[in-house]
């Protein structure tokens, strides 16, 4: 009798986010779908996957959900390592441009912070391109979550769906 192929915890988790955000799209047309990425890292042995997306009514905001699992993570789950836990890491970024870094970073840490609650410190990274002749920065806001995401976390999946949406919505009229 063949051995039965049996997903990971990565896979599981990338398929529910990916179906729903896809829902999102095709569906509902909250959203537009601007990038996909699914990665398998051969220098590492690690799998990264990431949708980008904007808000149907959007236009200054993009947001990226981005999966990641470890070589570590994965050979715990295929060798079912004793003792083991194995998920994924677990990433939300937005892109948008802004001009008044002293106003604005304040509010989109208030936004995401009142969102998400206070255990996830948004990382705002701002740059620009050297000799453009407007203020305008980009801002990648990052946040991290602190731990693993495993399959026991699949059924969070659509509230942190509207979380994301929520804080995009809400970044727009920063």
């Amino acid at each position: 009798m063949p051995l039965l192929f049996h997903p990971t915890v990565f896979d599981n988790i990338k398929i529910a986010l990916e179906n729903q955000i896809y829902d999102y799209d095709n569906l509902d047309g909250v959203l537009v779908v601007t990038d996909r990425s699914d990665l398998l890292n051969l220098a590492l042995m690690s799998r990264e996957f990431s949708l980008a997306f904007k808000l149907t009514e959007g236009l200054n905001v993009t947001s990226e959900i981005l999966l990641q699992s470890t070589v570590k993570e994965l050979g715990d789950e295929i060798l079912e390592t004793p003792g083991s836990d194995p998920g994924c890491s677990l990433l939300i970024r937005f892109y948008m441009e802004i001009e008044d870094v002293n106003v604005q970073c304040p509010a989109i840490e208030e936004i995401l912070t009142t969102i998400w609650g206070p255990d996830f410190q948004p990382v705002q990274s701002l740059s620009f391109r050297y000799g453009q002749e407007n203020d305008t920065y980009n801002n990648c806001v990052e946040l991290q979550f602190k731990r693993q995401i495993t399959e026991d976390q699949m059924e969070d999946i659509p509230n942190l769906l509207k979380f994301l949406l929520q804080s995009a919505e809400e970044l727009e009229e920063v």
